[in-house]
């Protein structure tokens, strides 16, 4: 398991993070993790942090750190035991600082070294573009615009501690959905002996 692959994909809302995720998955045969599924797929469970969460994320909030960790490490854990597992990608999350550390610490304890992490940069107005022509509960204009200044706040420091680890690779995510993956592709592939 030290060789086991892991690719993180961060960018700003709508940037296509779950389409080229997809893609990847479908590429390589990894596991794939969305914090945004996940998180969704929570709402649906009639208790009192489904519907908060809800509530929560549908004025355009954020879901707090203590609950994704917790939603988070749960889905690790449940991957990890599986028996052929080839590689994971995660689409969402870190979404801060804290937790780019936290996921860091969590990759060194399972002994996960190989890291990369793609962005996939999109400015604020192709963003906004993108999202409001899109339908989802958590796509209202207030909730898009939150989202975008949470972005510059709290996941640029997240990107930058990349950044400086090494792991980040940037691709052009203003092209075509065939050119991003094509792009990523070029930077992932091994290296031809």
């Amino acid at each position: 398991m030290k060789d086991f692959k892991v690719i993180i994909l961060m960018g700003r809302s709508g940037c296509g993070k779950g389409t080229q995720a997809k893609l990847l998955q479908k590429k390589f045969g990894f596991d794939y993790l969305s914090s945004g599924d996940l998180l969704r797929a929570r709402t649906k469970i009639d208790d009192f942090s489904g519907q908060k969460l809800k509530k929560v994320m549908s004025q355009g909030n954020l879901a707090p750190t203590f609950l994704i960790s917790y939603i988070w490490s749960e889905k690790i854990r449940e991957i990890k035991n599986k028996p052929n597992l080839k590689g994971l990608i995660i689409d969402g999350s870190p979404r801060s600082l804290l937790e780019a550390e936290l996921t860091s610490d969590i990759f060194e304890w399972y002994e996960w070294s190989d890291i990369k992490v793609i962005l996939l940069d999109i400015s604020d107005e192709e963003a906004f573009n993108r999202l409001t022509k899109r339908r989802r509960f958590d796509d209202k204009i207030e909730a898009i615009r939150s989202r975008l200044d949470f972005y510059k706040n709290d996941v640029q420091p997240a990107i930058d501690y990349y950044e400086k680890q090494g792991r980040l690779i940037k691709i052009n995510g203003q092209q075509s959905i065939e050119e991003v993956h094509r792009e990523i592709w070029s930077q992932l592939k091994p290296p031809k002996k």
